[in-house]
């Protein structure tokens, strides 16, 4: 069992990795078990490689919540958990600040609410879906 420590927006989240196997992980989050099923396999590295320090000129840009594209905005989750319930389905119409989806990450429940108003495109969860930080949720056009 490999354990990571992670930091992410202030916030600190300890992994333990207890399996790969083949596209399947088993691993617990700040303690709550979860089997996630990854895209593509997972290569095992024997030794992490060094990461080089970014320099003082360097930029570096942190993701939005939300980006425009040309499809439309991406409303995307703030950090990981569970999705509780889903409030809208592709073709609603929605207003800014309107509930889109229930997520619940550290026990705690996180209304994500729509940032602009338009069309629902895509519902890319479904209640009971497992959600890493920055994952696109809902797409409204």
């Amino acid at each position: 069992m490999k354990n990571y420590k992670f930091k992410i927006n202030g916030n600190s989240y300890s992994v333990d990795i207890n399996s790969v196997e083949g596209q399947v992980i088993e691993l617990e989050l700040n303690g709550t078990p979860y089997k996630v099923e990854v895209d593509r396999e997972v290569k095992q590295t024997p030794k992490p490689r060094p990461v080089a320090k970014p320099t003082p000129t360097a930029a570096v840009s942190t993701p939005k919540p939300s980006t425009p594209a040309a499809s439309g905005t991406t409303v995307k989750t703030p950090l990981p958990g569970t999705i509780l319930d889903v409030y809208v389905s592709e073709g609603d119409t929605v207003k800014q600040g309107q509930k889109l989806v229930l997520l619940e990450a550290m026990k705690m429940e996180n209304e994500i609410n729509a940032e602009c108003d338009g069309v629902v495109k895509q519902v890319k969860v479904r209640k009971g879906d497992v959600v890493m930080e920055a994952e696109t949720l809902v797409i409204i056009g």
